[in-house]
């Protein structure tokens, strides 16, 4: 799809159709033959990742609620068909709507190598940040440690610190997944602090910067991205990993991780897997879960006529 549907992509999520921060799905047939759906996922600035939490749980929702899965109360089991492989599905349903969706990912790990780097970002100068795999490649900061407020008012200054860390990383420090020929990173968390709640469970607010085009460092016009509005479900497994990789998060142990806009996912890791066993990049991550909610926000028909002067979209610098 990325290289011979992309136009429908733009088609979907560039205006007059989409806006900055929308995704697609696109609901397949399964290759994997306990999955009931495969689907893949579409986000902008060209981006296919191999997995994604807020999408799989949107996914999952809509499935569910018109009937494409049939729906058993108070539980339906099933599994869905990511790019990253099969991921199984746990929904919470009542009265012919989905409550709740958790979803067990595929393995997620933080290597040894990976963490505590010393990153030089033109303009804000040195940065720590570390590189964590949770279904895409996460560059991990502390928010603090830039002088950020992880605050919907400071939206734009969050996509440009951030993208600018994420860029100068992957320049720096390029990873490749052991197994699948996904090179990173390509996406970054803001982290807050770390906190214990009073039933003891951990928790910490994020920032999730996506690309929304190609950063270019003579033209600091280009220094910016957008946030991603969910708290982030594959970024989730990627704090969740690094945290257990500093001791700092038990199998076991539940993770709350809250977005910018106050939503919240809760995280958990189920024991221990080897990612790319027997090679010389073999490395042992961690099993991890999500759960969240969506809802069903519209039902639309995408029209294309065929006079339109745009036909794979368009995009204008004052939002894009």
């Amino acid at each position: 799809m990325m290289r011979h549907m992309d136009s429908l992509r733009k088609l979907l999520l560039l205006e007059p159709r989409g806006y900055p921060c929308q995704n697609a799905n696109y609901i397949l047939p399964p290759t994997h033959p306990d999955a009931a759906f495969g689907f893949v996922i579409a986000e902008q600035n060209a981006i296919y990742p191999m997995m994604s939490g807020h999408n799989a749980i949107c996914v999952a929702t809509a499935l569910l609620e018109t009937g494409m899965v049939p729906m058993e109360e108070p539980y339906t089991r099933f599994a869905l068909e990511a790019p990253a492989g099969l991921i199984p599905i746990e929904a919470e349903c009542r009265h012919g709507r989905v409550l709740g969706v958790t979803l067990r990912n595929q393995p997620a790990f933080c290597r040894a190598q990976d963490m505590d780097l010393r990153i030089d970002v033109r303009t804000i100068g040195e940065v720590s940040v570390s590189v964590a795999y949770g279904g895409m490649w996460y560059c991990i900061v502390d928010a603090a440690s830039v002088g950020l407020c992880l605050e919907p008012a400071h939206g734009r200054e969050i996509v440009r610190l951030g993208e600018m860390i994420k860029v100068a990383t992957r320049e720096q420090h390029s990873v490749q997944h052991p197994e699948l020929d996904y090179p990173g990173p390509d996406i970054l968390c803001f982290r807050g602090p770390l906190e214990r709640a009073a039933d003891g469970r951990l928790g910490a607010r994020n920032v999730v910067v996506m690309s929304n085009g190609q950063l270019e460092w003579g033209k600091p016009e280009t220094w910016t991205g957008m946030i991603d509005r969910s708290p982030c479900g594959t970024g989730t497994c990627a704090v969740m990993a690094m945290l257990h990789a500093r001791g700092e998060l038990g199998l076991g142990d539940e993770f709350v991780h809250e977005s910018i806009m106050g939503t919240r996912f809760v995280g958990k890791l189920h024991g221990l897997a080897t990612v790319g066993k027997g090679t010389d990049a073999e490395v042992v991550g961690v099993v991890p879960s999500i759960t969240g909610r969506a809802w069903i926000t519209q039902h639309a028909t995408v029209l294309c006529d065929p006079t339109d002067p745009f036909p794979e979209g368009y995009t204008c610098g004052d939002i894009w």
